[in-house]
């Protein structure tokens, strides 16, 4: 079998713009599946959604929310409480440390208020360029870069827009092919498009409506046998 022809950097950037116009129609309601209200409460449902799901983090958040309003609040919180109460979302001595010295610093450094460039976020303790992307696209609608997930991932590979494993060189590759101002959208359409269609074990293609754009690398797709 010949062998597709490699594809260009600019025939890459125009499949991009049809796979996520075609997402864009499958997913009217692609959003932050974070419950928040504030940026804080945004900063801090992110930085427990690690290796956790967001339907487990909006279980813990609202007792959060109500009980800490401010940065200050949470470098407050007395040892073992906060572990308590966020313990279900996982690796929670490392998250409470992180929100702690999070809330810490912006206290201190920011008068208490979440700050709004990736620059200062990122000098905040806990605070990786995932937790800061979230926070500039949906608290401040600043469309700095993508989020990368472990679905943004996955789904960056899949459809040949990036060979990278890293999550920053990831980054760099959708920023390349996707311009400001649709980027967290277009991590947002990536994510449900992960849960709902291109899952990680058993992707259904015939169902997706970018199937006919994407290479499925890595994807195997086998026909299961008939046992008589």
């Amino acid at each position: 079998m010949p062998r597709r022809p490699r594809e260009t950097f600019e025939q890459r950037k125009r499949r991009a713009a049809m796979v996520f116009r075609r997402l864009r129609r499958a997913y009217p309601d692609a959003r932050c599946a974070l419950d928040h209200r504030t940026p804080l409460e945004l900063l801090v449902a992110t930085v427990l959604s690690a290796q956790c799901t967001d339907v487990r983090v909006n279980m813990v958040t609202p007792h959060l929310f109500a009980k800490y309003k401010t940065a200050a609040d949470y470098a407050r919180s007395p040892a073992g409480v906060l572990e308590r109460e966020i313990r279900t979302t996982g690796f929670f001595n490392a998250k409470a440390k992180s929100i702690r010295a999070a809330g810490a610093a912006i206290a201190a450094e920011h008068g208490g208020k979440v700050p709004r460039t990736m620059e200062q976020l990122l000098r905040l303790p806990g605070v990786g360029r995932k937790t800061a992307n979230v926070v500039l696209g949906n608290a401040f609608g600043v469309d700095e870069g993508f989020v990368v997930d472990t679905h943004v991932a996955r789904l960056s590979r899949r459809l040949g827009f990036t060979k990278e494993s890293d999550p920053v060189k990831i980054e760099q590759d959708l920023n390349s092919l996707v311009p400001r101002g649709r980027r967290t959208l277009g991590a947002h359409l990536l994510i449900f498009h992960g849960r709902r269609i291109c899952t990680a074990r058993a992707p259904r293609c015939p169902e997706c409506p970018v199937d006919d754009l994407c290479p499925k690398i890595g994807v195997s797709l086998v026909k299961k046998s008939t046992r008589i």
